[in-house]
C-alpha cells in the first residue's frame, strides 16, 4: 500500500486529499504545516509527500529542501494555488518530483502519485541491488598485509591521484580498483574496466579511444571508446603491462592533457577520468626491456599499492573460508557447510599459486563434493585435481 503524507495549512484541502487518496487504497497522514510534516517524517517512512508551497511558519520550498537533504529517496509533489513557471522550475531544481497547481485535477494527481511511487520503488530496488553487488566486492582480511592495503585505499580513494596496483594473478587487484572507485567522490559515476591483455594489439586503440566511421574496414559507424564511457568516473586499465607501445603513447597524452582523439579523427575530446591501472608484471624490468614507456609508468604510479599473495597472509584463510562458505552455499541454495580445524590447517598448508581466485574454486569444489562437515582428509582428497594428487 502506498503511504502518503499531505502537508497543507488548509484543513479542507488536507481532508479532501485524505478522503480521495484513501478511496484509492493509499494510507494517508496529514500535517497542518512544515514543522509538523518534518516531525512526522522523522518518525515514519513515506513513499510520497504532497506539500503546499504557501504556508505559515515554514515555506513549502524550505520543507522540500529539508526533505531532500534527509530523505532523498522520497518523491515530493509540490502543490500551489499561486504557482507560475518560475516557481515550478525552482521546485524541480530543488528535487521535487512534480508541481501541480490548485484547483487540483484529480486524474493528474492520481497519475502523478502513481508515477512518483514507481520512481520511489525504482530507487529502493537500485539501492538493494547496489548492496547485493557491494557484497560481491567485499575485502576480507585482518592480516597486517591486508590492513596496509585497506588503509592505503582509505587514504587515496578521496583524492584524484592515479594509482598503479601490482600483485600476482588472482590476488584481487580488480577488487582494490573497485574500492578505490566506491570510496571516491566519483562513486556515482561509471567504473569502466579494460583488460589490456585480452584485446588484440590492433584493436586496443579503438577500444580505448573509439573510432570514426570509415577509420578502418570494419568501422561502419562512429564508436565511443572506454575513455569516453568513463567520463565522470574511473577507468581501470587491467594488465597494462601488456599494452602496445603505440597505445601507451596515446594513453600518456590522455593523462597529460585530459584529451583524447578517436581513431581516424583529429578532433580532441575532453575526458574527465580518473585512471587506475594494474599489472602482474615487473614494470621496471619491462621498461629496461623497452616494452613499457618509463614516462607513462611515472604518470600512472603516483600511488603504488601492492596486493599480497594469499601465501603471504595465510592467517586470513579462516575468515576467507567462512566468507566463501556463506557466499557459495547461498548461490547454490544449500545449508552452510562446517570446516573442521584440521581442514583449515590443511588449507593453510597449500601453496596457493592462483591466490584468491584458486582458493575460491577449491572451496566451491569442497562444498559441492563433501558432506556437511568438511575435514582435513577432504581437503587432501579434493583440493587438487585428480591428476595432481600424490
Amino acid at each position: 500500500m502506498i503511504k502518503v503524507l499531505v502537508i497543507d495549512d488548509e484543513k479542507s484541502i488536507r481532508n479532501t486529499l485524505k478522503e480521495i487518496l484513501e478511496y484509492e487504497n493509499c494510507e494517508v497522514d496529514v500535517a497542518e504545516d512544515g514543522f509538523a510534516g518534518l516531525e512526522m517524517l522523522s518518525g515514519q517512512s513515506y513513499d510520497v509527500v504532497l506539500c503546499d508551497i504557501k504556508m505559515p511558519k515554514m515555506d513549502g520550498t524550505e520543507v522540500l529542501t529539508k526533505i531532500m537533504s534527509t530523505h532523498p529517496e522520497i518523491s515530493v509533489v509540490m502543490i500551489s494555488g499561486h504557482g507560475n513557471i518560475d516557481t515550478a522550475v525552482d521546485c524541480i531544481k530543488k528535487g521535487a518530483f512534480d508541481f501541480i497547481e490548485k484547483p487540483l485535477d484529480l486524474n493528474r494527481l492520481l497519475i502523478t502519485i502513481r508515477n512518483a511511487m514507481e520512481k520511489s520503488t525504482l530507487v529502493t530496488e537500485t539501492k538493494t541491488l547496489k548492496r547485493k553487488v557491494g557484497k560481491v566486492y567485499e575485502m576480507i582480511g585482518e592480516s597486517e598485509a591486508m590492513k596496509k592495503v585497506m588503509d592505503m585505499i582509505d587514504r587515496v580513494a578521496p583524492t584524484e591521484a592515479r594509482v598503479l596496483i601490482t600483485g600476482n594473478n588472482g590476488t584481487g587487484k580488480e577488487l582494490v580498483a573497485r574500492w578505490l572507485h566506491e570510496k571516491s567522490h566519483r562513486a556515482s559515476g561509471p567504473f569502466i574496466e579494460v583488460n589490456c591483455a585480452a584485446i588484440p594489439t590492433e584493436l586496443i586503440e579503438s577500444e580505448l579511444f573509439g573510432h570514426e566511421k570509415g577509420a578502418f574496414t570494419s568501422a561502419v559507424k562512429d564508436r565511443k571508446g572506454k575513455f569516453e564511457a568513463a567520463i565522470g568516473g574511473t577507468l581501470f586499465l587491467d594488465e597494462i603491462g601488456d599494452m602496445s607501445l603505440s597505445a601507451q603513447a596515446k594513453v600518456l597524452r590522455a593523462l597529460q592533457e585530459n584529451k583524447i582523439s578517436r581513431v581516424g579523427s583529429e578532433k580532441d575530446i575532453d575526458v574527465d577520468v580518473r585512471v587506475v591501472a594494474a599489472t602482474n608484471k615487473d614494470i621496471k624490468k619491462e621498461i629496461e626491456a623497452g616494452r613499457f614507456r618509463e614516462d607513462l609508468y611515472h604518470r600512472l604510479s603516483v600511488i603504488l599499492i601492492h596486493v599480497p599473495t594469499l601465501n603471504e597472509r595465510i592467517e586470513d584463510i579462516p575468515l576467507l573460508t567462512a566468507y566463501f562458505n556463506r557466499l557459495i552455499c547461498g548461490e547454490y541454495g544449500i545449508p552452510h557447510k562446517t570446516f573442521s580445524e584440521d581442514a583449515i590447517a590443511e588449507l593453510q598448508k597449500i601453496e596457493w599459486t592462483g591466490n584468491i581466485r584458486e582458493f575460491r574454486n577449491v572451496l566451491e569444489r569442497l562444498i559441492i563434493l563433501c558432506d556437511k562437515t568438511i575435514t582435513g582428509k577432504d581437503v587432501l582428497d579434493f583440493a587438487q585435481p585428480i591428476s595432481q594428487r600424490g
